[in-house]
């Protein structure tokens, strides 16, 4: 089966097609098939090369004493991907090597409010690769007065 490829993973446009030329070249590839509905701020598969994964714990929006700071989803949002991005870096990957993000929000309706907004946090602080996303409902985080929680697994090459 043949699958349109994505090297930008933005909204799904095609900006490559040979499947697993990308992969093979080093660089993660983003899978969007034509035939589902494209993609907005995620890519339906992200096939990685070989290389270390590295499995990124959920982060929140604390700050470095240990507070959650931000009043509403798009601040803590901001924070938390900052947070999961200095880890990352810390384990030797950029922000281009994240394959897989799981967003937890304590309130899906009013993420999908912000969402645009949201997506502006994520171009500004990574760019246009879009790794396999989902958004899941939680009643409530371990730290409680977080809006969000963001894990993820990235792959260092």
């Amino acid at each position: 089966m043949s699958a349109e490829t994505s090297m930008s993973g933005a909204g799904g446009a095609d900006a490559g097609t040979g499947e697993g030329a990308a992969a093979r070249g080093g660089e993660l590839e983003r899978i969007n098939p034509p035939h589902l509905a494209p993609p907005t701020g995620f890519s339906h598969a992200v096939r990685a090369p070989a290389g270390t994964m590295v499995f990124l714990a959920g982060q929140t929006a604390l700050d470095g004493s240990g507070r959650i700071v931000g009043d509403g989803i798009v601040e803590q949002f901001e924070r938390a991907l900052t947070n999961l991005l200095e880890v990352a870096a810390a384990a030797g990957a950029g922000p281009s090597d994240i394959a897989k993000l799981t967003v937890f929000a304590v309130d899906v309706a009013d993420y999908r409010r912000h969402a645009r907004d949201l997506g502006r946090v994520w171009k500004r602080l990574v760019g246009g690769d879009f790794p396999a996303m989902a958004v899941i409902g939680a009643t409530r985080l371990w730290d409680e007065t977080a809006l969000v929680e963001i894990e993820g697994i990235a792959v260092v090459r």
